[in-house]
């Protein structure tokens, strides 16, 4: 099972190189079979998908990264479920001044595209006192925990308004009313009459951000501010793959 590597037809030319042997440079011996021809793909079984500039299994690291994007979507997901859950019943039940001002600062993060606001935290986060002492204790290195704080922090404002909007239409209702009536507390009324009518919407639209935070992820991670050695991510492999 000894690999003999011939070089010494390299250089020559063909007048001299014997017979069969006029186009041939090099002459590789393994298992008592000779070669001479080089391709550039060999079937691997072992590793499938082949491996990257390091040897690393290319498919290993696709499962792994695919990991890490739906961790990263999903973690992100829930959390901007409640806040947005939380933050638009609380402004669609009160209405009046208590809704124009939360409605304003909703406004103002959506005047801006929240994929920019997502790259200017990822900066400000990244590498920072607070990355180093907060995020990388709790969710390791790798840029997770960054990318995740900064999903969370903008990615909620969608989910607030279409909440205050149910909230705005079931609160006249007449169950509602007769909650009032009888003395039941907002907070009851809120969470046992307003949110579980309102759910259907909600799980579409809480369904219909995972894809977008997996595409969020995967294209920070693409051009360098999303997760980083030696973690993988959809968005890295494709940034290597890419080179």
């Amino acid at each position: 099972d000894i690999l003999v590597l011939d070089f010494g037809l390299r250089g020559l030319p063909a007048s001299e190189k014997p017979e069969g042997y006029e186009d041939v440079e090099y002459i590789i011996t393994y298992k008592g079979k000779e070669t001479t021809q080089i391709s550039d793909t060999f079937n691997n079984k072992t590793y499938p998908w082949g491996t990257d500039f390091l040897g690393r299994d290319v498919l290993t690291r696709v499962m792994y990264g695919a990991r890490i994007s739906l961790l990263v979507a999903l973690i992100a997901t829930l959390v901007n479920f409640l806040i947005g859950i939380t933050y638009g019943s609380i402004s669609g039940f009160f209405g009046g001044s208590v809704d124009n001002v939360m409605m304003r600062i909703v406004d103002i993060i959506n005047s801006i595209p929240l994929l920019l606001y997502v790259i200017l935290l990822m900066v400000v986060f990244k590498d920072s006192k607070f990355d180093a002492k907060v995020l990388t204790p709790i969710f390791g290195g790798g840029g997770l925990g960054t990318i995740i704080i900064s999903l969370i922090s903008v990615y909620w404002v969608g989910m607030a308004r279409l909440v205050r909007g149910q909230v705005l239409s079931l609160k006249e209702q007449e169950y509602v009313l007769a909650a009032r009536t009888i003395g039941v507390s907002n907070y009851k009324i809120i969470t046992k009459h307003l949110v579980p009518n309102a759910l259907g919407p909600i799980i579409v639209t809480m369904t219909m951000m995972i894809p977008s935070a997996v595409f969020t992820e995967a294209f920070l991670s693409f051009i360098g501010l999303g997760i980083s050695p030696p973690r993988s991510s959809l968005g890295s492999l494709a940034s290597s793959g890419a080179e």
